[in-house]
């Protein structure tokens, strides 16, 4: 067995953002395949400068599918190949899961969401179940909730719900100042094993679905994470300083 195919038991990443930074636990020996395709682009600074572009008020924030590269419109991320979904844990508050089209249950790329609340009934048996991965550590779910309580604008295509600081709506001009980045993910800690205490609740419900492996409901909540892939970034007016 190559060295490579032996996953780290748990990484820790830090997630910085213009709000504050918070860290995640991720749950390498549970969903290897989701967490080597994360940190494939956490390594790579795919998520550097990149934008929460959507919240939905009690559900969820998302992020890791557009970059700001000092104009905009914002640029959509490359994505790299798709990754197997691997539905083992419940999508729980305080979980980061992966984002996927609705009609592809192994349709995870570069897209993250992370829940604000408890979701398991929902996302644990939607399209698959989505793949929970990792855990916000400590009081960094206050940092995700001061996120989530901004106000919400329609802009347009993928951007229907993104989040904006200190913004009135009409037709202001959208800057840097009222985006929400996140300026870098990093690994802060690679260690075999970290903060064992952790016990990822288990996705139960995924064994109650079809042998498809597909719920048989439409519609709701998911609706709100499918990774719109493939729209053009809305063109937004830029207000230079």
């Amino acid at each position: 067995m190559s060295v490579v195919s032996l996953p780290t038991l748990a990484t820790v990443v830090e997630v910085q953002t213009v709000m504050g930074n918070f860290q995640i636990n991720l749950f390498d020996n549970k969903t290897p395949k989701t967490v080597e395709n994360f940190l494939g682009y956490v390594k790579s600074g795919a998520y550097f400068n990149n934008v929460v572009h959507r919240s939905i008020d009690d559900f969820v924030v998302q992020a890791g599918g557009y970059q700001f590269d000092g104009q905009l419109p914002l640029n959509e991320l490359s994505k790299g190949p798709k990754v197997v979904n691997e539905p083992k844990l419940s999508n729980v508050r305080g979980t980061i899961a992966m984002a996927k089209p609705s009609t592809d249950a192994n349709g995870a790329t570069s897209e993250w969401f992370i829940n604000l609340k408890d979701n398991s009934a929902n996302l644990d048996v939607q399209n698959g179940g989505f793949t929970a991965f990792g855990q916000v550590l400590g009081n960094g779910m206050d940092v995700v909730d001061a996120i989530a309580a901004l106000s919400t604008f329609n802009k347009g295509g993928a951007f229907l719900n993104i989040p904006l600081r200190d913004y009135q709506g009409g037709s202001a001009d959208i800057s840097e100042e009222n985006l929400v980045l996140i300026t870098d993910v990093v690994v802060v800690d690679a260690a075999v094993s970290t903060h064992p205490e952790l016990n990822p609740k288990t996705n139960t419900l995924i064994n109650q679905l079809p042998e498809s492996g597909q719920s048989g409901s439409g519609g709701g909540s998911m609706g709100w994470l499918t990774l719109l892939a493939g729209i053009v970034a809305v063109r937004w007016r830029y207000a230079r300083h």
